[in-house]
């Protein structure tokens, strides 16, 4: 009876919740459109917002994109503009003076300032020993060991199998910026390689004496040439100004190479003290030499006028003597008695006699002398 009761009463039971459901199902329907409704329109409200700021972000972000693409090239600087790793424009047109300019901002476009108004330098430090920049200053520098260490010591070897350290700092400027920038990836890497190849090479080419003491000019020009020689074969686009070479034997060696320099120094001073003793005694005996040659020159002349002037004399003499030979002996005998008695008190002259027999001349001796201012008497 309960089964029964219960299978006559589920039937009612179904019927009558499904009577409840069908009359009151409409109600929840309409509610459920509103909802729909007002949460889509709020959803589109929101994307809406939404989209107005994505919006406003990307115009923002794009115009600071575009922003960003401008830059200043300073008054000292040209700038070359590369696309993708290529230069932008052709030719003058590729180099961007001073001035505001703009590009696309990296990746795409890159910026590359050439200071052309400034001087670079370039140290070669490739032979000298190790030390650095501050320690030269303060004076802090580590005392030589007892030889080279080549792992950390640089040097250059001269022509006569020597140690000496090298180094010049190479003062350049950027003469042609398109070709200092497109034609090397790096310019200044190439510069240093440069140098540091001329300074080995210049050594080889120097012994150790004269790139230290006799011919340290000569080293330091000929590096620079070569230096010059070198850029202008590669084509660097850059203009060498100067160079500050400094040269020092290795510093374990320094007591060495000191008392070399000075036994250098007091040989020079010997070698100039004998040139100057050689030369001023060269020059007494030039002027002596000349002196001599001079009197000699002087006497020649008086000697030859003199008997050039004898000749004259004497040919002119001749037709006398020829026409009467005995006047003109006695009158050569009269003036040369004459000038070899001017200072004689007595003058006695006995001609010869006709018959030839000589003359008998007596003479008193041992008479008074004469008495200034007294008349004499008269000898009979």
């Amino acid at each position: 009876m309960s089964k029964s009761h219960d299978h006559h009463d589920h039937p009612h039971g179904s019927e009558h919740h499904e009577h409840t459901q069908a009359k009151q199902s409409p109600a929840p329907v309409n509610v459920t459109n509103e909802l729909d409704d007002a949460g889509s329109k709020a959803l589109s409200d929101a994307l809406k917002s939404s989209f107005l700021i994505v919006k406003f972000v990307m115009v923002g972000l794009l115009d600071l994109f575009f922003a960003s693409g401008l830059f200043t090239v300073p008054s000292q600087q040209k700038a070359i503009i590369l696309r993708f790793g290529k230069p932008v424009g052709t030719g003058a047109e590729q180099l961007l003076g001073a001035g505001l300019h703009w590009s696309f901002p990296y990746p795409i476009d890159e910026i590359v300032k050439i200071p052309i108004g400034e001087i670079q330098r370039i140290t070669s430090s490739i032979g000298w020993y190790a030390t650095t920049p501050e320690m030269e200053a303060t004076k802090t520098e580590q005392p030589p060991g007892p030889s080279l260490n080549p792992m950390v010591d640089g040097y250059t070897i001269t022509a006569d199998g020597n140690v000496i350290h090298v180094r010049i700092t190479t003062s350049y400027r950027i003469a042609d910026p398109l070709s200092y920038v497109l034609n090397f990836v790096n310019a200044s890497n190439v510069v240093q390689h440069l140098v540091d190849s001329a300074l080995i090479h210049v050594s080889s080419q120097f012994k150790v004496d004269e790139a230290l003491t006799q011919n340290k000019v000569g080293f330091q020009e000929k590096l620079m040439t070569r230096i010059r020689q070198e850029v202008e074969t590669k084509g660097l686009g850059i203009t060498i100004e100067q160079g500050e070479v400094q040269i020092i034997p290795p510093r374990y060696l320094k007591g060495s190479f000191d008392q070399a320099f000075s036994a250098d120094i007091e040989r020079r001073k010997t070698n100039e003290v004998a040139r100057a003793y050689a030369s001023r005694v060269l020059s007494t005996a030039s002027g002596e030499a000349n002196s001599i040659l001079n009197n000699a020159s002087t006497d020649r002349t008086r000697l030859v006028q003199a008997v050039a002037a004898e000749a004259s004399y004497f040919k002119n003499q001749l037709p006398h003597y020829e026409a009467n030979k005995e006047l003109f002996m006695t009158r050569l005998q009269t003036e040369a008695f004459g000038r070899a008695l001017t200072n004689v008190q007595d003058k006695i002259f006995l001609p010869r006699r006709n018959d030839g027999k000589p003359r008998e001349l007596r003479l008193q001796l041992g008479r008074e002398p004469k008495v200034p201012g007294v008349p004499q008497p008269i000898q009979p």
